[in-house]
């Protein structure tokens, strides 16, 4: 007789009792690619746009930002078992963390930036960031308690619409240009993906199909570099000189900043309000693909593991990755998250990531991240009802827009323009850009919820949904005219559009409730 389901359930054996298979190796490339990725990208940037010295950023901020990426995924590797033990099942997969992309670069272009700017002085600009990841930390972990709540009010679709709108958008698209930059690896690469991984076709000899993309692609790459095709080689001894033994523990010395973090909350609690609505959207995906996490605890690991970066000297958020279906269908179970929890951890102790990152092309790793936007996009579809496929369609116009503003802000800093530079209907046409982008995890989640309210003509509910957006809108949490995406008293600004906007989604509040009022006459008559 089968064990009830709600019982734990024993599990034989070593590997059984840890959920470790063989297609942990693949999930573990993905993300560990996805984490290591962003570590060193915050390192880039710091060091070479804003002059951060290198001492603080490599023995400080990066230790400090690995160390959540370690509890996190630890904390989730554990609930994995957790959950296979109570339910009798092998095949459960744990859930991705890692470090939030949108808020990084947010963080690092609006608070960290600025505050050594303004101050001068880069450790107090190191701490002022740490105060504010601790605060980002904090209200993550009470808004936590919110999460069941709006999963029970918010329709499925649009709770994946705008993790598929991410996915598809971001995750899948940006990795393309990497590609396009180093065709011979980068195609390589995408072919051993989507034939081996998409298309379930063996790769020789059994390796695992990601190692085997990321295996030929950089081989290739490092040949047609020695004759002269692409980048130069990476310096290596530059690399080596990164590695050093850093142990980062949790400290107070964030509370030397803690009184300058006024200026910066702004911009930065809307972060931690999209993390709070990300992690709900990834919960309802996990269980769409099988495995029934509850929320508040997917939650408030990533609002403690948040916390914990701020005090041990990182500046980013952790957050719950949307690619739990992807690394499902590679066969991840709970060993691909212990696996990266160890090498971000030690990465970060032992100052190894800087070095990995140096040997290894990004084309030859963005296809990974390219079958993770395609598993999320397609997983979105499976589990959402056919009759809602629009809505879900719908919820990615503020994805598209993020895209879409990613890019001119890149082009315009490669021009060494500002947005304030342009003019005319292109300075109208970024404007109207950055309304729509701006808190569009948010706004994707409302537009994509309202319209399987209306598709399913309840017209009241439908109602509710735009007129929370209004609401919204009216303080910058979405639609923020700001290119900051930074948060606001409306009567304290020089700009009327967030009243128009308030006011656009208030009308058709008022049309939808009288389009209600009239079918409910017409069904008394």
């Amino acid at each position: 007789m089968n064990a009830r389901s709600d019982q734990p359930a024993p599990l034989s054996g070593f590997k059984k009792s840890l959920l470790i298979g063989p297609g942990d190796l693949n999930a573990f490339f993905g993300l560990v690619v996805d984490n290591m990725t962003q570590l060193v990208v915050m390192a880039a940037i710091l060091v070479n746009v804003f002059q951060f010295p290198k001492e603080l950023v490599y023995y400080k901020m990066i230790p400090g930002s690995a160390i959540g990426v370690f509890a996190g995924d630890l904390a989730y590797s554990i609930m994995a078992i957790r959950l296979a033990r109570r339910t009798g099942r092998t095949d459960v997969t744990a859930m991705p963390l890692g470090i939030d992309t949108p808020s990084l670069f947010a963080f690092l272009f609006g608070v960290i930036g600025p505050a050594y700017v303004a101050t001068g002085d880069p450790v107090l600009a190191w701490k002022i960031s740490m105060a504010v990841v601790v605060i980002v930390g904090i209200t993550k972990t009470f808004g936590a308690f919110l999460g069941p709540l709006i999963q029970r009010l918010v329709p499925r679709a649009a709770l994946l619409g705008p993790i598929a709108g991410v996915a598809l958008m971001l995750i899948a698209f940006l990795p393309m240009i990497k590609i396009f930059h180093a065709p011979l690896a980068g195609f390589l690469s995408l072919i051993v993906i989507l034939c081996c991984i998409v298309g379930k076709v063996p790769f020789p000899f059994r390796i695992p199909a990601a190692f085997g993309a990321v295996a030929l692609g950089v081989a290739v790459s490092y040949i047609t570099r020695l004759f002269g095709i692409g980048t130069a080689l990476p310096n290596l001894s530059e690399g080596l000189q990164k590695m050093t033994f850093v142990l980062p523990m949790p400290s107070l010395a964030f509370l030397e900043g803690l009184p300058y973090t006024v200026a910066y909350l702004p911009l930065a609690l809307p972060f931690a309000i999209v993390v709070i609505i990300g992690g709900i959207d990834v919960s309802e995906s996990a269980k769409a693909a099988g495995d029934a996490y509850e929320t508040l605890p997917i939650l408030l690991t990533s609002g403690l593991s948040t916390i914990l970066v701020g005090l041990c000297g990182g500046v980013v958020q952790t957050t719950p990755y949307i690619g739990h279906p992807a690394y499902k269908d590679m066969g991840g179970r709970a060993g691909y998250t212990l696996g990266t929890a160890l090498f971000i951890g030690l990465g970060g102790i032992f100052g190894y990531l800087g070095l990995m990152a140096d040997l290894l092309p990004e084309a030859a790793l963005a296809p990974i991240l390219i079958f993770v936007g395609l598993e999320i996009t397609a997983q979105t579809f499976r589990a959402t009802p056919e009759r809602h496929y629009k809505a879900v369609a719908f919820s990615f116009i503020p994805a598209i827009a993020t895209l879409v503003l990613i890019q001119l802000n890149s082009l315009l800093a490669n021009l060494g323009k500002h947005p304030s530079d342009l003019s005319g209907e292109m300075a109208v046409s970024f404007e109207m850009i950055v309304l729509i982008a701006n808190g569009f995890i948010i706004s994707s989640l409302l537009w994509g919820a309202a319209l399987v309210m209306i598709i399913d003509q309840r017209l009241r509910r439908a109602a509710a949904f735009l007129g929370v957006a209004a609401g919204l809108s009216l303080f910058g949490i979405i639609h923020s005219p700001f290119p900051d995406g930074r948060l606001f008293w409306p009567w304290q600004i020089e700009s009327t559009l967030p009243f128009l906007l308030a006011a656009g989604y208030g009308m058709m509040v008022v049309f939808l409730l009288l389009m209600a009022g009239r079918g409910k006459k017409r069904a008394e008559d």
